[in-house]
């Protein structure tokens, strides 16, 4: 199991890897944790892996991180080129990606796609994470899609109104090819944050989710 550390102060060195199998996954599933994180600790340390991208995508990845990441500065944006929808293919190549990483990166907390999560690239994304930083607390986040596939969370991260309305602005900005997708809105993102608002007994009315499935204090 992993240790949940409460030792870490506003000055401590804090290391974050996130994961994501597409380019707008890591900030669609976490990027208002990561605001907040950021906001929280004057020392983070960010590696921001996207596995999936073409050209155009890239790009869009490369702006969204440097939105997210603006006030970081130490981090690593990396944005790899394997064919969306068939990351299990390629499996091979995506774990010795995987191994590189763990040998350049040692994290303090690892954010990953949910185990399952209905997307085949999601779930191999996820099942490598585990597989590779076993002595890591990880957190797995949620997208929302047409599979219908959201669950029952169990770790919670409260968000104020402002980090809310960041979160979704460098989405939308940073995102314009993604734009003419119906589910790719303002009101998608806003009500799964009030949903796990509700659920977490949030003062501000708002939550991301994760899935924890091993801690100890």
């Amino acid at each position: 199991m992993i240790q949940l550390s409460l030792k870490k102060t506003d000055e401590s060195e804090y290391k974050i890897l996130c994961l994501g199998s597409h380019c707008d996954d890591i900030e669609i599933g976490c990027g208002g944790t990561i605001l907040k994180l950021i906001e929280n600790y004057h020392h983070v340390i960010i590696y921001w892996v996207v596995f999936s991208s073409n050209e155009q995508r890239a790009k869009e990845a490369t702006a969204s991180a440097s939105f997210f990441l603006k006030e970081v500065p130490i981090k690593k944006i990396i944005i790899k080129d394997f064919r969306d929808g068939f990351l299990p293919f390629q499996g091979i190549e995506v774990k010795e990606y995987f191994e590189q990483l763990k040998d350049e990166f040692s994290p303090d907390i690892v954010f990953t796609h949910h185990r399952d999560d209905r997307h085949q690239d999601h779930r191999l994304i996820c099942e490598l994470a585990w597989n590779t930083f076993r002595n890591h607390l990880i957190l797995e986040y949620e997208i929302p899609k047409y599979d219908g596939d959201l669950g029952i969370p169990n770790f919670f991260v409260h968000l104020n109104e402002e980090l809310c309305r960041r979160k979704i602005q460098y989405i939308l900005d940073a995102f314009p090819s993604q734009n003419h997708k119906q589910w790719f809105t303002e009101e998608t993102f806003r009500s799964l944050l009030r949903i796990r608002g509700i659920e977490s007994n949030s003062p501000s009315n708002y939550a991301e989710a994760f899935y924890c499935r091993k801690i100890f204090f």
